[in-house]
């Protein structure tokens, strides 16, 4: 692990919460042979991967963008396995001086993964520094201060960088263009993540069956990370009060227990449709009315939860804020506005 760590968001973690993390890492694919989805992306980085290992160089630096939860860091993991290199991990929150990014550059091996995650939450100052470290493999250093001030630059091994971010758009354009390559990970398909539920199932010795995993699956937002977290849940459900073995019924209980419905909206996903379709009349709303509306950040609305209901047609972004569509009042069992109205 890097020596910065989790410096960004110190927090004390229940004995649960680590067990969960544990088991999230014993869930994550070693090799891209192992990881599921994404087949476009996984054969373009097949044939870098191979062109660099054939040519013993550091592999081009690599941008994966994508929505929370569907293995942009499992990616990165991979990749650093596939090469056979160090994989230093870091995120852009814990890097708040130029010498904490010297730090991390100056100690890589020839070759290796340096992995900044949320990479669109690095400091703009920092990003200069990045510039030449990862266009000609050098680091300006300026020592001393005032007129007695001179710069050294220090010469990097060669290293790949990969970054990943769920806000492309916030990353600047000299940045987001020193990525040789860049991939945007999408939502997996039911059928995906119903591999994946089985493959998590096999590892985590869970007794299910293929109906309880599609069940699972249909609900996970079309994300490996809510699936795998889902999947735990139900486990435990099945273990209380089902035998232990996961159904295609058993999960529907589960599920319905922990207020996940048919279309894989918790509660949050209703409460910000409900307010949208009650409060403001189908909208359009500001997402910042919005977030006080559901007690809830603009950010987390707007990379978490907002992905999702956009892909269900379930609200719309106009120039004046988000709006219901037809489908979530439809969903909510709610009438449109107007809808009632007869003409005469």
């Amino acid at each position: 692990m890097s020596p910065v760590g989790d410096q960004h968001s110190p927090r004390i973690q229940t004995p649960e919460a680590l067990a969960d993390d544990d088991l999230d890492r014993s869930l994550r694919p070693r090799r891209l042979e192992d990881f599921i989805g994404q087949d476009a992306v996984k054969e373009q980085l097949a044939v870098s991967i191979r062109a660099a290992v054939s040519r013993s160089e550091a592999l081009d630096h690599v941008l994966l963008a994508g929505p929370p939860g569907l293995g942009k860091t499992s990616l990165a993991q991979i990749v650093a396995a596939e090469l056979d290199v160090a994989f230093v991990p870091t995120a852009g929150p814990a890097l708040e001086r130029k010498g904490d990014v010297a730090a991390y550059l100056t100690a890589l091996e020839p070759r290796s993964v340096f992995f900044v995650d949320e990479i669109h939450r690095l400091p703009r100052a920092l990003e200069e520094t990045f510039y030449p470290a990862m266009e000609d493999g050098c680091l300006p250093i300026t020592v001393g201060q005032g007129a007695g001030a001179r710069v050294v630059t220090l010469e990097l091994p060669p290293f790949t960088l990969i970054g990943a971010t769920t806000r492309t758009g916030l990353l600047s354009t000299p940045l987001r263009d020193r990525f040789g390559i860049q991939h945007r990970l999408e939502h997996y398909s039911a059928a995906d993540l119903a591999r994946i539920v089985l493959r998590s199932a096999r590892l985590l010795e869970v007794a299910i069956e293929g109906s309880g995993a599609h069940a699972i699956a249909e609900r996970s937002r079309g994300t490996p990370r809510v699936a795998n977290r889902l999947l735990k849940r139900v486990r435990d459900y099945a273990e209380v009060l089902a035998g232990g073995v996961i159904t295609g019924s058993v999960a529907a209980a589960a599920l319905d227990l922990l207020e996940v419905d048919h279309e894989g909206l918790d509660r949050l996903d209703r409460e910000i449709l409900r307010a949208i379709c009650e409060k403001f009349g189908g909208g359009p709303v500001g997402l910042s009315t919005l977030a006080v509306a559901v007690g809830e950040e603009q950010d987390t609305i707007e990379d978490v939860y907002e992905p999702y209901l956009l892909q269900r047609g379930l609200i719309e972004r106009t120039p004046r804020g988000r709006a219901a569509t037809k489908r979530a009042f439809s969903h909510l069992g709610l009438e449109p506005p107007g809808a009632s109205l007869t003409l005469i």
